[in-house]
């Protein structure tokens, strides 16, 4: 099923009795509900958790304005000031990497997938491609850069970790996870 919010998956579960679950798995939602479950049922509570799910990452992504404020800041904190990017914004094409710069250009774009990480991972990307406005390759002066940044290797290690996860095969229903949970109709206490 393909909704304003993209591509959804909906799967049923025998073992599920009450709860319906979604969460965000390779460009698409998943929604959990229990196998009896209406169709008209279906409907409704995937629109519920997709509301959900877009409320709360809303709350947890800085909007462009917020970026462009977020990359001056890291690069006054880290590089001097001396990175001054034209313009920082998401983009939903970068499904193989994580940020981009086009120096010339003074431009930056940070991967959708990057919405919702924790802080510290964003500011190590945004960071990561400030640099590049001064130093374009991955060379050890461009290395120098990051040093300063005290989080470096603790964010490498957690997008290393997410894109790892990315390929592993799904082998069983994941534990339920954010937005918690709603209750089914006819569900109790």
């Amino acid at each position: 099923m393909v909704t304003e919010h993209g591509p959804v998956e909906v799967r049923r579960s025998a073992r599920r009795r009450r709860t319906v679950s979604a969460y965000r798995e390779d460009g698409r939602t998943v929604v959990l509900i229990p196998a009896r479950m209406s169709a008209a049922d279906e409907r409704r509570w995937v629109g519920v958790m997709l509301d959900k799910l877009a409320a709360q990452e809303s709350r947890r992504t800085p909007a462009a304005g917020e970026l462009a404020e977020r990359a001056a800041r890291l690069s006054e904190q880290y590089l001097d000031g001396r990175a001054q990017p034209t313009s920082v914004r998401w983009v939903t094409n970068q499904n193989n990497r994580w940020g981009s710069c086009t120096p010339a250009e003074g431009t930056i774009r940070l991967s959708h997938r990057l919405q919702g990480m924790p802080e510290y991972v964003l500011d190590y990307v945004l960071l990561h491609e400030l640099a590049h406005l001064l130093v374009p390759g991955h060379g050890p002066g461009f290395w120098r850069l990051l040093e300063a940044y005290p989080r470096t290797e603790r964010a490498r290690g957690y997008l290393e970790g997410v894109a790892s996860a990315g390929r592993l095969p799904h082998a069983r229903e994941p534990r339920e996870s954010a937005p918690r949970e709603g209750r089914a109709p006819g569900a109790t206490g």
